[in-house]
């Protein structure tokens, strides 16, 4: 496969890497915390804003594409938080194969 050149000088965003503990509620259910596990810098880019009626409410939804240096511990499921913006991880990919960088689809919560 073909290296993608990636320009490293993008990586300018500062994000927090979080994942979710769950805590026994003692009811059958769960709490959700987010715990920092270390922080990144990358490349933050929009790619749609949607808006879908249903229910008799509006569904909005805005994707970005998460470019960074690669990382054993991303994975979908986890989020990255710049300020009080979140975006959760929807898929991970190293995006040439070879090692040096991952592509991160996202979706940006509570927007």
């Amino acid at each position: 496969m073909r290296l993608q050149f990636v320009d490293p000088g993008r990586f300018r965003t500062q994000l927090a890497l979080e994942q979710a503990v769950l805590t026994d509620d003692g009811a059958g259910g769960h709490a959700e915390s987010w715990t920092e596990i270390g922080w990144i810098f990358a490349a933050l880019e929009p790619v749609r804003a949607q808006m879908r009626f249903g229910g008799d409410q509006t569904l909005e939804s805005v994707t970005h594409t998460v470019t960074l240096r690669l990382r054993d511990d991303v994975a979908s499921g986890m989020r990255f938080r710049r300020g009080d913006r979140h975006f959760r991880i929807l898929t991970v990919h190293d995006p040439d194969e070879g090692g040096r960088y991952l592509v991160c689809r996202t979706e940006e919560q509570g927007r």
